[in-house]
């Protein structure tokens, strides 16, 4: 093996994200990959991260590792939400600083604004007024993430960054009925509603709330390219107190245009019908993607298109449960 290769820890390696980030580092070429599952390796245990860091010898952090879920998760288990991610956050940044880690990526999410932000959400709206309730322990988790690593770099000159994604889908997501995000709850209802042959589906909300949607794989793609990024370029497109970045696909949809995209992608052609006594959520969230563009990244796959790769995902993963 070429000793110049890099040994990359990539942490939540079987989630969203880290699947893909996986995916995308083999496809570049990258072999010398350290992953652990969650039996292998409790990122909220101090003693068990410090130990890992302290025999694997790893170069680079892609921390995408998380408790994630959707409005219904987030309402009802907020303490779990905000302890666990903070855990992990503290326990990576600073056992990968203590074992000598200079490079690190963390992945945050665009919860981390404020409710009411101008759009399209630039970079430095960050706490710049209320969170949305329904996931702000989450959020404040996030933004704790964000800062560590800010004061990791400030204080021991250590390169560690931020990007902060847009909604992600595709495979490799949580499709569960109740503690899913909006695209795999909604490809798991209208799929259900389409075997089962009924005449109607029951979208949560108005409607009206606009959505930005990323592939998980663009954003699998952008995180590579980040931490690539020559530390004076990185540099010269954030600052020290505001180091993070948005990744996004730069267009967003309405609730109700998604739901009947979806439905055309999984062929439904029943009714569908908006719940306006379930709540909304954000009025609208669109990340301004201004600085990853001037850096050299933009996303490459559309919503359309995203939309039909995670429905054939889906049924493979069907087809794998009603196998097992």
């Amino acid at each position: 093996m070429n000793h110049l290769e890099p040994r990359i820890y990539v942490a939540g390696h079987r989630g969203l994200v880290g699947s893909a980030i996986v995916r995308a580092l083999h496809a570049r070429g990258h072999r010398n990959l350290v992953t652990r599952s969650h039996d292998e390796l409790e990122l909220t245990d101090q003693a068990q991260v410090r130990a890992f860091f302290r025999s694997e010898r790893i170069d680079q952090v892609y921390l995408a590792a998380a408790k994630v879920g959707g409005i219904h998760a987030n309402n009802t288990y907020p303490a779990e939400f905000i302890y666990d991610n903070l855990l992990v956050e503290t326990n990576v940044v600073h056992e990968a600083w203590r074992a000598g880690v200079q490079k690190l990526l963390f992945l945050g999410s665009s919860c981390i604004y404020p409710r009411l932000a101008q759009q399209p959400i630039r970079e430095d709206y960050l706490m710049g007024g209320a969170l949305e309730p329904t996931n702000e322990p989450y959020a404040i988790a996030k933004i704790a993430g964000i800062k560590l690593c800010e004061s990791y770099n400030r204080q021991y000159g250590t390169d560690y960054r931020s990007v902060m994604p847009t909604n992600l889908y595709g495979p490799g997501d949580n499709y569960h009925p109740e503690n899913s995000h909006v695209i795999p709850a909604m490809i798991r209802r209208f799929h259900e509603a389409r075997v089962s042959g009924l005449p109607e589906v029951v979208i949560w909300g108005s409607g009206k709330p606009m959505r930005e949607f990323l592939y998980v794989d663009d954003m699998a793609a952008a995180s590579v390219h980040v931490m690539n990024l020559a530390p004076e370029v990185y540099r010269s497109s954030t600052d020290a107190m505001h180091s993070h970045l948005n990744v996004g696909a730069g267009v967003d949809v309405s609730i109700a245009e998604l739901a009947h995209l979806v439905g055309e992608v999984v062929g439904y052609a029943g009714r569908i019908v908006f719940d306006t006594t379930r709540p909304d959520g954000t009025p609208r969230k669109l990340l301004d993607v201004a600085r990853l563009h001037a850096l050299g990244w933009h996303a490459s796959t559309s919503l359309r298109e995203g939309l039909g790769r995670a429905y054939a995902a889906f049924l493979e993963t069907e087809v794998v449960e009603a196998a097992a």
